[in-house]
């Protein structure tokens, strides 16, 4: 644990090194929301509910999208992993006594923190500047719920950045195609846009088959109040078998590619 620890912290400093590159992310992210913003403004310039939702519930899904976003989709291991598969270097991490997704999963979640203590802060400069009138939900139970869906989310976003990353065992050169293929499913799928229960009923449903509306949609709808209890708890676990079928779906495609990795002298 002590040695995680101390990559956590490393890391920690080391993303102070490249601020321009950070700071671009974060002005890319605020920027999606005030677009966003503007838009709903103008939808509900004349109509006091859109979907079902509510000026404020919109308000505040746009705003909580900025913190979880940036809590969840914030993983430079995927850009990482590959470059290091392909060089050779993952060989320095195999002769260590340090579990190399570990390893990245402890350096994402030092970004992760980065990022939140940023995301609160403009959350509460564009609430300062707008003044958006908010809705959340005041249930404990709901609130604990959407807390462990935001955990799950935070691995299920990492397996799965893992899993496409996994082709460079055995294509190095599609590895960024692949990954870009996760980004647009990301963005699109996740309710990071729009959420995603104003699609049609049938799209919506089969959308709940895969892992993305996980990421972002069904912790945002549970944090401004839009599900009951009994739903929290049933959409977190579904949430928990994603992770479960990932999970296995990552150890055994690792363990593949390392066969592969060594089959070919690294």
């Amino acid at each position: 644990m002590r040695k995680y620890l101390t990559v956590f912290a490393v890391d920690w400093q080391n993303q102070f090194i490249y601020r321009l590159n950070f700071f671009l992310w974060r002005f890319r992210n605020v920027l999606r929301v005030l677009m966003t913003y503007f838009l709903w403004t103008s939808i509900f310039a004349y109509r006091t509910t859109v979907f079902g939702y509510t000026r404020e519930q919109i308000m505040a899904y746009l705003l909580l999208v900025i913190f979880l976003y940036g809590f969840v989709g914030s993983c430079p291991s995927n850009d990482n992993v590959g470059g290091e598969v392909s060089s050779g270097a993952l060989n320095n991490f195999l002769v260590k006594p340090i579990g190399y997704l570990r390893y990245w999963f402890t350096r994402d979640l030092s970004s992760k923190l980065l990022n939140t203590v940023f995301a609160v802060g403009e959350i509460s400069l564009l609430w300062f500047i707008f003044r958006p009138a908010l809705v959340f939900s005041s249930q404990p139970l709901i609130i604990f719920l959407g807390i462990l869906m935001l955990a799950s989310a935070v691995v299920i976003f990492y397996l799965l950045g893992k899993l496409a990353i996994s082709i460079v065992f055995w294509a190095p050169e599609n590895t960024w195609g692949l990954m870009f293929m996760v980004l647009v499913f990301t963005e699109i799928l996740t309710g990071l846009i729009f959420p995603l229960d104003i699609l049609p009923s049938h799209i919506f449903t089969a959308l709940q088959f895969t892992p993305f509306p996980y990421l972002l949609y069904f912790p945002l709808v549970t944090f401004i109040g839009r599900l009951s209890p009994q739903l929290s708890f049933q959409y977190l676990l579904q949430s928990l078998i994603w992770l479960g079928i990932l999970y296995s779906l990552l150890r055994k495609v690792w363990s593949a590619g390392l066969k592969n990795y060594s089959a070919y002298g690294g």
